[in-house]
């Protein structure tokens, strides 16, 4: 919606030094302060996913920071931003939602400096995140090659996951892993900007896998393949998704995109629910080089992403997305 909202905005050319702004739906504004450092800034906050308030800080925070290390850049400074219903949250439960956004970035060598809150009907949290990068090496979400491969760094089925929670009927070793994968920071990032056969690199959070390698694809002008048996998927969500958990946001986004994407017969409902599944603080979607498949792969390994995956590749355009 934003996007469409600012698309007549004439900000492209008139401010030289604003190297990605809103053209590409990218995660995060860069502006180049000088030859050697670039400013990466981005905004993300939303309502309890989960009822622990020191947990909802927590991923709320690791989801806004991701931004920041799928541009390839090093988090600096947060600015938290807080909107609860005053009189109705106790000042405890405030305090452990700051405290968990607070841990996050402690654990990523960020102050939060500051922020802002206000009186809102329902508790919202999240972070101004900046961050700063070399600005030859930022990673866009543009950039992709045929030929490239395209790899996955976390597992699939956070929405799902979500979706039964709010029914009450989410187990407490799923639970566990939910929380366990939304908090484990996109540091991979950094040392994947580093690399010149990294072409694109985005998160997947909202629109779900195919959401944001339809962006991919539009931006770079070339197809994918995605192999399903290749997919990484979260132990816990794969049998609640076969009994056919799914969120509404998943059935928007396949209404948003769906036509850009082919699905081989017989592929499942729930197959296509975790294409579809909206993921907060989703796992790095890199397209590299071939050459440099297993290179991307032993980042994410030595920074305890055991779950990377080459999950496909890319063709020729026009833009689209074959599922095999």
């Amino acid at each position: 919606m934003l996007s469409e909202i600012l698309s007549g905005s004439p900000i492209a050319g008139a401010f030289p030094d604003l190297l990605v702004g809103y053209e590409t739906s990218d995660d995060a504004a860069v502006y180049r302060l000088n030859d050697a450092q670039a400013l990466v800034a981005t905004v993300d906050f939303f309502m309890p996913i989960v009822d622990d308030p020191f947990d909802y800080g927590r991923i709320a925070a690791t989801n806004a920071l991701s931004d920041v290390y799928a541009m390839g850049a090093t988090p600096a400074l947060a600015l938290a931003i807080l909107g609860v219903p005053v009189g109705k949250l106790s000042a405890e439960v405030i305090r452990r939602i700051l405290d968990g956004g607070a841990a996050v970035c402690a654990a990523a060598g960020v102050p939060i400096a500051g922020g802002h809150s206000i009186d809102a009907p329902e508790p919202m949290y999240g972070l101004v995140a900046l961050g700063l990068a070399h600005p030859s090496r930022i990673k866009r979400n543009v950039g992709a090659r045929a030929g490239d491969v395209l790899i996955l760094g976390k597992p699939l089925g956070i929405g799902i996951l979500g979706a039964a929670l709010k029914k009450g009927e989410l187990r407490d070793k799923a639970y566990d892993q939910m929380v366990e994968i939304t908090t484990q920071l996109n540091t991979p990032g950094v040392a994947l900007a580093q690399l010149d056969g990294v072409h694109a690199m985005t998160d997947v959070t909202g629109f779900g896998l195919l959401g944001h390698l339809v962006e991919i694809c539009r931006g770079s002008a070339v197809g994918a393949i995605v192999d399903f048996g290749a997919l990484p998927i979260l132990s816990s969500a794969l049998h609640i998704a076969q009994q056919g958990y799914a969120t509404g946001a998943s059935a928007r986004n396949w209404a948003s995109f769906g036509a850009e994407v082919e699905l081989p017969p017989g592929l499942a409902p729930w197959q296509q629910n975790l294409l579809t599944d909206p993921q907060t603080s989703g796992g790095l979607l890199v397209a590299c080089a071939e050459a440099d498949a297993e290179r991307v792969l032993g980042v994410f390994r030595e920074q305890g992403f055991g779950h990377a995956r080459v999950i496909g590749n890319f063709v020729p355009g026009p833009a689209r997305i074959r599922i095999r």
